[in-house]
Formats: C-alpha cells, structure tokens, sequence
C-alpha cells in the first residue's frame, strides 16, 4: 500500500531521521510513538504529502487516498456543522456548482438549435453521471448518519462550528475523515480534546478499520487498545514491532538485554584473541598464526547495543504554606455563554490535600468551573478560597500563550521575580532545556516542548493548590509518567480537568461527572467511576424503554427533607466505596494465595484478615440495604 525506504530529514543541521525504511499495509494500525521533538509529526507530514523529505523515496498504490487528522484544526468561520462536514466531498461541490452553473445558462438561453446549447446538454448528462457515481444523491444522508453515530444531535447540525468546544471540533474533523473512505488514516494526538466516552468508540471504530492506521498519541491505554504495531523514532532511528506498545516496550528491554549480554561475550572473545597476537608476535614459529588472529578480527561483526533515549524530566511541586481545611467552597454556581447554559446550581467543597478529578463529555462545563475557582471568567452564586490558599493554574491551552518570538530562557526570566531569577536555567534544566536547547525560539518548539515550558514557567509562583486542566496533551509518554509520579507526591491540593484514564488511574480519590448541567460526586478513583458509571448507562436505556413502567412525578420535596435525601445519599456513596475497597483488597489477597500458597498463608494473621474483609463487607451490605430502603421513602 505504501513504502517508505531510506528516509532522511534534517532540521537545522541534525537529522530528526536518517535512512528510515518501513511498509503500511492493509490492517496496519500502527502506533507512532517517541520523545516529544524526535519526528512523529514530521513524519506524518510527510507521508501526507504536506511536507518535503532530504533524501529517500516514497512509493504508493495509484489512486491511493491519505486522511490526515492534525493536532491543530483550522475551521472557517461561519460555517455549520453540515457545511463543514460536507467538505469532506470536494468532488461532488465541485460537481455541483457545475451543474448549477449548466441549468443557470440552460434556463437563459434560447438558441435551443445551436451547437453551443446541443454541447451543454450533452455536458449536463455527463456532470450528473459523474454526480450520481460519486455519491452525489445519498452523501447528505449519510453525513447525518455518521455525524449522529459520533454523538451530535439533529439540532446541532445548524450550529455555527464556533461555537463548539475543540472535543466537538475534533468529531466534525473526523466525521469528515470518515466520510471521504480513506486508504490511508494519519491521526495525530486524536484523543487530546475526546472526553472518555468518545475516545472508546473511536476505540471501537479503529479496531474496525480495514485500511492502514497510523496514529501518534501519548495515551498508553489508547494505543494498547487499537494498536497491532509499535514504530518508535529515537535518536534518529526506527524500531518496528508488530506489537501493541506496553507489549513492545517489553520485548525491546529483552532485545537490549540479548544484546548487552552478546556484546560482553564478544569483548571478552575480543580481549583473549588480542592477548593471544601479543603472546605470537614475539615469536617467528607464531607468525603466521598471529596473522590469521588479526584477519579474524577485522573480519568481525561487532555488536552494537541500540541507543536508550531515557532522558526524562524531573518533577517535584513543592507546597508554598499550608492554608486552612477547606480549600474551595462553592454555592449555588452559575454559568451561561449567551443563550447556552453551562452550569447551573453547582455546590462544591474542596477540602485540604485532597485529589480531585473532573471528568464529563466536552462542553459540559469542566473547564469552565476550573476557570471559575481560579478568577478567570466571571460567574454567578458565591464561591469563596479558604484562608492561605494560593492556587497554582495550568490552563488547556496553557501552552498556546506563549510568545513564539522569545527564546525559552527569556520566556522565562520574564516569568521570574528577583528570589528566583537566579534559578531559571536550573529549573529549565530539570525540564530538558539544557545548554543551547534553552537558546530554541518558541516558536519551532513541538507541542510536547511548549508543554514542558509551560510546566517550567508554573514552578516560578508559589501554590499550594493545583489547578490542572488537560496538562497531559502533547506529553510523551515518559514525561507524562514523571508528572504523574509528581502529582502523586505533591502534598498540597490537586484539581485535575482530564480524559487520559491511564493518567487518571490511581491518582485521584474522588470524581465529579459534570452532565446536564449538574455535576455528581464519585467516592473513588477513575476506575470505580468508570465501572459506576456502565451500571449508570443500563439504567437510562432502561428509562428510555417505552416497555418500562416510569414512575409518577413525586410530590415535592421539603428543605428539611432535601437535606435527609443528601445526608442518605452521601452514606451510600460512603458505603459503596468502602466496599469497592474491600473487594480489591480480598481480590489482590486470591491472587497472592494463587501465586505462591505456601508464603502467603505463612503470614500472620493472613487468614484472619481475610475472614475479617469479608465480615465487613457482609455488615456495610447490609446497612447500604437499610439505608437504601431509607432512601426509598423518599422517593
């Protein structure tokens, strides 16, 4: 389908890649994975025909069509979502202005004998031949088809894209991706503005895809889900696995290890061979056989070990003072952009050293609350900071505020104040800016670059509250670990705006899904959100069953009783967290038992604690029963 041999790009002066050689075929879902600046954007670039190589070739089947899905989406503004989803079918616009065009001069002329008119007629026939081939008849169709299977509703159709979030954005790109079926998909960091729920169908549609994929992401549980093969650019070269990319890291640590174990069996071959030309040149009865050792030596192979980019930035975000018990405490929130309403009647209490994450389809107002917490919009309801909180803010975008025109060291020391102007080139050099990498322009920095700058410029202000909103796009995939690592050992208070379910995994203990508007409290990480919310999904199709009964309006509520109804419903949410907790802690204790019965039985008290678990969660069944029942006379 596609061949790439002996690619070579430089960029001022160093090569990027140099004689890079690989194959796209059919079924291809590749994952193109590397340091932020080693290429991957380049290299899509180039395969997409926007962007010029040094040396090497390019060969693909005739009449093979590239979709390149870019970090960056550049909309014209004023169009609906249909106009822009219908650009998708260049040929078939371009057919129809045609015949627009024909019937126009059809319709005001009046030499039906002539030539001229006879060689229009004969044109329009043709114009909608060629239209009634390509789809012409049936593409508006199937636009709204897909347009709806990607989560947009009839009425958005009409909406200006303006006034859609980028996640939406994203979508309409892809629906036109989609719509154009593509040989070819070049999907650069697709998942940096999907909300969870849209990264696992385009989870589902990839894995379903019957041409060649080739996506650059960061998200590790993303490509492990969709990938069937890893390609790596590193210091320039390639490293191709037909494998997914935890599976890949493996087995090219065990490739690195055969040939650091081969490299030492040779030296040491090499060493004893040299000893023995040492030991034969002194005598003329050797000579001979002393020549033969030296040919022997120029005629072998030495084993080379692949190089290891492991240089990874340092992270550590050290707590200004410590504030007061309650971080952030809002009441009765509101916000609206014009006519739309974002969020309405939100109550939030954020309490010291806690780790937060929001999570929630796009547009459903998670930037907009951190953005409120922070000062940065203006809002109605009343929120108010607790004593001695300084909030430290990394904003989305964080990223595009940067002054392309200024070097990273002067982006910085305009950042500094006078008590750490004197550390800026240490601070740069724990995020990978060393020597002359700090003398870069912003401007030619990559995505991931510009993230780690703005990284930088957030360690020169004090804080003991994070307020981080997606701070992994763009990040490779170690540095994304060595943030995560931070934030687990930041001890101050974190907010974390984010869809990256890997990232999320085990560093926050409480989530709140913003929906309709509303937002809801979840006692537990990212997974047990996730495995509530699944539960959640089969309810609602449930209430959507027209087979189901649905129960009569309930009467309405007294202040007194809404505040039972809370307090009821914040002990089930309790309880089914402590039992979440449980159920791991007895499933991780099967586990150890399985894996070595005689060890784990030998510990103290192991069995006790086991029947003790299981005790427990017998008890806290049996309250979340009681209070449920409780609950129900609410209701």
């Amino acid at each position: 389908m596609l061949n790439i041999h002996n690619l070579s790009v430089s960029f001022q002066g160093e090569y990027l890649f140099e004689e890079v050689t690989f194959r796209l075929g059919e079924g291809d879902r590749v994952g193109l994975v590397g340091k932020n600046g080693a290429g991957k954007s380049t290299m899509l670039r180039i395969i997409s025909r926007e962007q010029e190589y040094d040396t090497g070739q390019i060969a693909t089947d005739k009449d093979i069509q590239i979709g390149f899905l870019k970090q960056d989406i550049d909309f014209v503004e004023g169009r609906t979502v249909l106009e822009e989803s219908y650009e998708a079918f260049e040929l078939i616009k371009k057919l129809e202005i045609r015949l627009e065009e024909i019937n126009i001069e059809l319709a005001e002329r009046t030499d039906y004998e002539s030539d001229y008119y006879h060689d229009l007629m004969v044109e329009l026939n043709e114009v909608q031949h060629q239209y009634e081939i390509h789809g012409g008849y049936s593409y508006q169709g199937e636009t709204e088809r897909i347009l709806m299977g990607l989560g947009f509703n009839r009425e958005d159709f009409n909406k200006i894209t303006d006034t859609f979030s980028g996640g939406w954005r994203m979508r309409i790109e892809l629906a036109k991706l989609l719509l154009q079926n593509n040989d070819v998909l070049l999907l650069d960091e697709p998942t940096n503005h999907l909300d969870i729920e849209s990264i696992i169908w385009l989870e589902g549609f990839l894995r379903n895809y019957q041409g060649a994929v080739v996506i650059v992401s960061h998200d590790k549980m993303f490509l492990d889900n969709v990938t069937n093969r890893t390609i790596e650019i590193s210091l320039g070269k390639i490293y191709d696995y037909p494998k997914p990319y935890s599976t890949y890291l493996v087995l090219r640590q065990e490739m690195r290890e055969q040939q650091m174990a081969a490299q030492k069996n040779q030296q040491k071959e090499i060493e004893h061979t040299e000893k023995l030309i040492s030991k034969f040149k002194a005598k003329a009865s050797k000579a001979t056989m002393a020549q033969s050792l030296v040919k022997k030596l120029n005629r072998m192979d030495v084993i080379e070990v692949d190089e290891d980019d492991n240089s990874v930035m340092t992270l550590n975000f050290p707590v200004s003072v410590v504030p007061g018990k309650v971080v952030v405490e809002a009441e009765g929130i509101r916000k609206s952009y014009g006519d739309k309403a974002v969020l309405n009647g939100i109550d939030l209490l954020i309490e010291r050293d806690s780790k937060t994450a929001f999570v929630g389809q796009n547009g459903q107002g998670k930037s907009t609350l951190a953005k409120i917490i922070v000062d940065e919009i203006s809002y109605e309801g009343k929120l108010k900071l607790g004593h001695n909180v300084q909030i430290g803010y990394f904003a989305q975008n964080q990223a595009d505020h940067l002054d392309g025109s200024k070097t990273v060291l002067d982006t910085m020391i305009d950042a500094a104040n006078e008590k750490n102007r004197s550390k800026v080139r240490d601070i740069l050099g724990s995020f990978l800016f060393r020597g002359d990498e700090a003398e870069k322009y912003v401007r030619v920095l990559s995505g991931g670059e510009r993230n780690r700058l703005a990284l930088a410029k957030l360690m020169l202000q004090p804080f003991n509250v994070l307020v981080m909103d997606e701070p992994t796009n763009h990040l490779d995939i170690k540095s994304k670990n060595v943030l995560k690592e931070a934030l687990k050992n930041f001890e101050g208070t974190l907010l974390l705006v984010s869809h990256d379910r890997d990232f999320l995994q085990g560093l926050t203990s409480t989530v709140y899904e913003f929906r309709d508007h509303k937002i809801k409290e979840y006692l537990g990480d990212i997974d047990y959100y996730l495995e509530k919310r699944a539960v959640e999904n089969l309810r609602d199709i449930e209430k959507k069953d027209p087979k189901v009964k649905v129960k009569e309006a309930a009467p309405k509520v007294e202040y007194k009783d809404q505040k039972k109804v809370k307090s009821l419903n914040n002990q089930l949410s309790n309880i089914e967290s402590d039992v979440n907790k449980l159920e791991r802690e007895i499933k991780k204790m099967d586990a150890d038992l399985a894996a070595d019965y005689d060890k784990t039985s030998a510990k103290p008290d192991f069995f006790a604690k086991y029947e003790s678990n299981k005790k427990k969660i017998e008890q806290l069944m049996a309250k979340w029963e009681e209070v449920s029942e409780e609950l129900d006379l609410y209701n």
